[in-house]
């Protein structure tokens, strides 16, 4: 009797083990790596069609834009995504990641419509700046529901899936206004930005909550509710018991635990990590174009640089984060950001061949655009749930600062007649000091990031 009731005991105990191992439906993380995606390139699509119809709206004569006016308006948006980041990258851990990114999905579509009908400059600059709010808070509440669903072996790669939409996004962009900006105008690439409507009726229909949010808030109800709806078992979320409960609750979830003993080294680390990666970013997405023109490349050339540069960004992060979820986020993201610093520093000496060249920059964008991609994965696995989106809201919102800067320095040393040269000094200057940043960042006991 003893040893049937013992046999019960461990098919029990098997059946339960399976369950767990079962986590997340593979159905229900495709769906949601699916929504996240598009909503990442339409947050990609949205900031680089103003590159692409920039010159159409220098052109525009009912406007008569200077070029020091068009570049202040671009700047809108980047500041609406600093607030966005850090405002609703809080706002989502207090009120949840569904209900956030349907927000901000709605608010910077429909912000894409008025700038379409805008009728001046300031009414246009001004839907830009309200727009970005949205488009900052899309990042870090779409990065917090990934990782949540995903499971720990593979969030590193499913996240670089899903932010690989921002690459896309801004590849779409220069794409869609090669084929269509000059017979339909640029009225209508805004128009474009505006699909992501079609979204918002699935979105509150089918989307669920995250369940580790749902857990964190105290919430089990509607956890257990979201679990049973969809076949998952709560204990991969995470059970209430095993929460660190020496933490003080008001700590954890404010912004005040991103600055606590435990975090306040890290939180620095990654601050200057971002200003310095964004600083990449953007500096090479605004003025890669216009850089490789005047070194004497043709502008159809100058082009294609921008989207070697971020389709090697988007496939390269894929292939690095497969790598990031064996050997750890911070190594990888080490070895990228020092490729970006070498692969600027190899540009300023001359390379012959134009193969040469293409790879270089493909590399640049790699170590730019894609290690930003892993920065954020590696992020959202850092910090404990209850504070995971507040702290990838912050770490982007303090990077614009590295966005703003980057086009601003380069468009100044370009006006000051400045070498070339010295505009990929400051990219190499970036990467370096990335890349000190992320070795700054302490490592988790016991925890692979």
């Amino acid at each position: 009797m003893s040893q049937s009731i013992q046999r019960v005991a461990v098919e029990v105990e098997n059946h339960q083990s399976t369950k767990k191992n079962a986590g997340v439906p593979r159905s229900l993380i495709y769906f949601i790596l699916s929504i996240c995606f598009f909503c990442i390139l339409a947050d990609g699509y949205d900031l680089g069609i103003y590159g692409a119809v920039l010159p159409s709206l220098l052109d525009y004569q009912p406007w008569g834009l200077s070029p020091a006016h068009a570049g202040t308006i671009g700047s809108y948006a980047l500041f609406g995504m600093l607030f966005g980041a850090i405002f609703v990258g809080s706002v989502t851990d207090l009120i949840g990641r569904k209900r956030t990114l349907i927000i901000c999905v709605t608010l910077f579509s429909i912000t894409m419509i008025i700038c379409a009908i805008s009728t001046s400059p300031g009414m246009f600059g001004l839907f830009r700046f309200i727009g970005g709010i949205g488009l900052g808070g899309v990042i870090p509440t779409a990065s917090a529901l990934a990782i949540e669903y995903s499971p720990p072996h593979r969030r590193s790669f499913n996240y670089a899936l899903m932010f690989s939409g921002y690459s896309f996004g801004t590849v779409l962009a220069a794409i869609l206004a090669i084929l269509l900006l000059d017979s339909l105008g640029w009225r209508f690439m805004f128009w474009i930005g505006a699909i992501p409507l079609l979204l918002i009726p699935i979105m509150i229909k089918y989307l669920p909550e995250s369940v580790s949010f749902l857990i964190s808030r105290g919430r089990y109800k509607e956890a257990e509710t979201i679990c049973k709806r969809y076949d998952m078992d709560i204990s991969f979320f995470g059970k209430p018991e095993e929460k660190n409960e020496e933490l003080d609750v008001d700590q954890k979830k404010s912004v005040r635990g991103l600055f606590s003993k435990e975090y306040i080294r890290a939180t620095l680390a990654i601050f200057l990590t971002y200003i310095m990666g964004f600083y990449l970013v953007y500096g090479l997405n605004t003025w890669l174009p216009q850089i490789m023109r005047e070194l004497g490349y043709s502008l159809n050339s100058s082009l294609s640089f921008l989207l070697v540069m971020n389709l090697t960004a988007g496939i390269g992060a894929l292939l690095a984060s497969a790598v990031a979820d064996r050997w750890g986020s911070k190594r990888v993201i080490a070895v990228s950001y020092s490729l970006a610093a070498l692969s600027a520093f190899l540009l300023t000496v001359g390379v012959p061949s134009m193969a040469v060249v293409y790879c270089l920059v493909g590399i640049a964008g790699f170590g730019a655009v894609g290690s930003t991609q892993i920065m954020n994965a590696f992020v959202t696995k850092y910090y404990p749930a209850e504070s995971r989106a507040t702290a990838i809201g912050w770490g982007l919102g303090i990077g614009r600062i590295g966005a703003i800067s980057g086009p601003v320095i380069i468009g100044f040393l370009l006006s000051m007649k400045f070498d070339l040269i010295w505009s990929f000094y400051t990219f190499v200057i970036a990467g370096i000091v990335a890349t000190l940043g992320v070795t700054l960042i302490p490592n988790k006991k016991d925890e692979v990031v």
